[in-house]
């Protein structure tokens, strides 16, 4: 999911833009995101996971500590994304699959220089036109991939609001952590202070979490920093 929300994410920022490069990274993007998105099992899993958080929700009620009208907000947004994920038809971008125009791109976007105007003068046609249209035709496009992107957003943000901030110390950049036994943790969130020029490496198993801190060298290669540092971790179940 983690993979799907990146490519989203560069999906909005380049439509949002108008020149012809980048609508031209836009639709590689949106091939990237249709690849990701093509097994089999991933909306059923999508699926099951947004009514485990429903199921979740719900055993709340009654709760003293909890405002029922939160409550609500939150289990309208899942049961949003599960109707409009349980809705699509096969899997997200399958409804592209007959466009000859976009297929005849994406066997080609991935060869160097495969999208040559002299290669494909369809494409290049197409990028010529005016960056309202392309817009409008990504956009287009990029809605046969909104359920998928409205689901995983919703859940991506449940577990990410799950896990509760600590400040931890990592003497000589390194930090390790017991996990529980009996309780799993599906992702490990960490803020760390950009001036530090820090590049966390991070490593573990149901039992245990370590943390090791990198910085890059002139070249750019990370290695190990001996210093003192702290930084906020939270483990989201």
């Amino acid at each position: 999911m983690l993979r799907l929300e990146h490519l989203f994410k560069r999906l909005g920022e380049l439509m949002s833009r108008e020149s012809a490069l980048d609508h031209h990274f836009a639709l590689a993007t949106l091939f990237e995101v249709m690849d990701v998105a093509a097994r089999a099992d991933l909306k059923s899993e999508v699926l099951k996971e947004l009514e485990r958080h429903r199921a979740q929700m719900q055993s709340f009620r009654g709760h003293p500590g909890i405002s029922e009208q939160v409550l609500d907000d939150v289990v309208a947004r899942i049961e949003r994304a599960y109707a409009g994920l349980n809705q699509m038809q096969g899997k997200a971008g399958q409804a592209l699959a007959p466009h000859e125009w976009l297929t005849s791109i994406r066997s080609r976007i991935s060869i160097p220089a495969g999208t040559c105007a002299f290669d494909l003068p369809a494409y290049y046609a197409w990028q010529q036109l005016s960056a309202e249209r392309r817009q409008n035709d990504l956009r287009k496009w990029a809605t046969t991939l909104v359920p998928l992107a409205e689901a995983v957003g919703v859940l991506l943000n449940l577990l990410r609001d799950n896990g509760v901030p600590q400040r931890v110390a990592a003497p000589a950049g390194q930090y390790q952590q017991r996990l529980p036994e009996g309780k799993t943790y599906h992702l490990l969130r960490l803020r760390i202070d950009e001036s530090l020029g820090l590049v966390p490496e991070i490593s573990g198993h149901r039992l245990m979490v370590s943390v090791r801190l990198m910085r890059p060298d002139e070249e750019g290669r990370l290695k190990p920093v001996t210093d003192d540092a702290s930084f906020e971790m939270a483990l989201c179940a």
